[in-house]
């Protein structure tokens, strides 16, 4: 996806590279002495409320529908804007398939299909997803959903598409696929022959104690298969959704478990970044590592790298972060989250909060976040027109927040850590803004200072929805693949030794 920011790290030094467009904004949230939800409110939110959950699953589930193509490829994208009904773009990548593929089990385990449409549907996309070109197990970043071919131009433009392996989209088909595979039995042998193609090791770069630059012990972002090249950078921010592509590789053996040390929780002190961190080296597993963290609104936590949510809470869909790791993924999960809330609410003053990438409410894609989450200088910012702030400085007063941008995934990711504020939140851009379509569910984003809501739905940003929605209304339903073998004797271990220094 062109969201991508990369960050390449050292043991001894840091140097950020991005791809695409990235923008900007930083905060310092108001201290508060509710950092987590109470019993109370997630009571009322599975109490009373799973049947606007389930209302909210269906929509967004036949959004997911109108997205499919005859190939059972999930599009880019829907323009939801026009009377003859929701119009697909032309392409598809890694990661819209991979969307596809758990929503529809989620819609099977939440009957909103019978099992037997569930089964034909994966059925159909396993068989497309089989004769997709692949190069070294992996998937090319663009395809066209209806015929299958490699993109070579963009759709509307003509520009060149260079063919691209990504390390992270590629993980989320794999997760799509694994899912797949655990609903419905008869595909096991399929996309295990699917899989068994798949090695991590591609795109790991070993660690070299001698020359941690060129040998950091992380993922490359991918590679060009025209001419072999690789990106010049590698995924060294922990607590980003490349995260998964690590947790794959670890749990089936094709990556060794000190990878997820080489990983940074923030980059090192000294080094330019957002903030400079707290913490202090351990050692873990025999590797030393700099356990740093952020400060923000007297909440310490693990920063992303541009401050969106999906960064953030797009993994623990799937793998049981906070369970495995209460007292430190857990923990920084649910700060981040209040950060967001606080950005949107007391900082910015929007009155509304949930930052993360997506349409631009008046056409193009950005990155949104919280700048003041993210390592990267000049992060996402909340607003199209790009705040920023500086750490140590004064925050600008909330009419300088012009054009901000609240984007409803980010609220659904935030369900589990702070139900009823995110079911008030997405009620509220209902209410407020018609950010619901009824049929199809939430618009992509809405600009809450002028009231323009985007005319796209976007199938990465409903497949998160899907996502949370199910794991809302049927804790565990996504995750039965994620809590057993590799996952369970090699991930999980990892993660209860964590110790976030927050």
């Amino acid at each position: 996806m062109d969201r991508r920011t990369f960050l390449t790290t050292t043991g001894t030094g840091a140097a950020a590279l991005s791809l695409g467009a990235v923008s900007v904004s930083t905060a310092h949230a108001v201290p508060t002495a509710r950092s987590a939800p109470s019993a109370d409110a997630s009571h009322l939110v599975h109490a009373f409320d799973t049947p606007l959950l389930l209302r909210w699953f269906r929509d967004t589930y036949h959004s997911i529908e109108a997205m499919t193509t005859g190939l059972g490829l999930a599009v880019d994208k829907i323009d939801v804007s026009g009377p003859g009904g929701p119009v697909q773009s032309h392409q598809t990548s890694p990661t819209n398939i991979g969307c596809g593929l758990w929503s529809t089990v989620a819609a099977g385990g939440l009957r909103v299909i019978s099992d037997a449409t569930m089964r034909r549907r994966l059925e159909r996309t396993v068989r497309s997803v089989e004769k997709l070109e692949r190069h070294h197990g992996f998937w090319l970043n663009w395809y066209d959903a209806h015929d299958g071919s490699v993109l070579t131009e963009w759709p509307g433009t003509g520009d060149p598409v260079r063919p691209f392996l990504s390390s992270v989209d590629n993980a989320w088909l794999i997760t799509g696929l694994r899912i797949a595979a655990d609903a419905a039995p008869a595909l096991r042998p399929r996309i295990g022959r699917i899989l068994a193609e798949a090695d991590w090791s591609y795109y790991y770069t070993p660690f070299d104690p001698a020359d941690p630059v060129a040998g950091p012990g992380q993922l490359r972002g991918g590679f060009w298969t025209d001419t072999g090249e690789p990106t010049g950078h590698h995924y060294g921010a922990l607590n980003t959704e490349p995260r998964m592509a690590s947790y794959l590789g670890i749990a089936d053996g094709t990556l060794p478990a000190d990878h997820y040390w080489h990983l940074l929780r923030t980059m090192l002190p000294g080094n330019e970044q957002e903030q400079q961190p707290q913490g202090s080296y351990v050692a873990m597993d025999g590797i030393r590592v700099w356990q740093g963290h952020y400060t923000h609104g007297g909440r310490k936590l693990v920063p992303t790298w541009g401050g969106s949510m999906f960064e953030a809470l797009m993994v623990p869909l799937f793998v049981p972060e906070p369970e495995w790791s209460p007292k430190s993924w857990g923990r920084t999960h649910q700060r981040y989250v209040r950060s967001q809330i606080e950005h949107g609410t007391s900082e910015a003053e929007y009155g509304y909060w949930g930052f993360s990438p997506a349409n631009i409410p008046e056409g193009g894609y950005q990155e949104y976040g919280v700048d003041a989450l993210g390592m990267q200088l000049d992060g996402y910012a909340s607003n199209t027109d790009r705040t920023y702030t500086t750490d140590g400085e004064p925050l600008p007063p909330p009419s300088a927040f012009t054009n901000g941008v609240v984007t409803p995934h980010a609220s659904f990711l935030a369900l589990p850590y702070a139900p009823a504020e995110a079911v008030a939140n997405l009620r509220a851009l209902d209410r407020d803004f018609g950010a619901y379509h009824d049929g199809y569910g939430f618009r992509d984003s809405v600009n809450v200072s002028t009231g323009r809501v985007s005319d796209y739905q976007l199938a990465l940003d409903q497949g998160m929805i899907a996502a949370a929605l199910a794991q809302a209304i049927r804790p565990g339903l996504l995750q039965q693949p994620f809590r057993t073998g590799g996952f369970r004797s090699r991930v999980r271990p990892l993660l209860a030794k964590e110790r976030f220094s927050i």
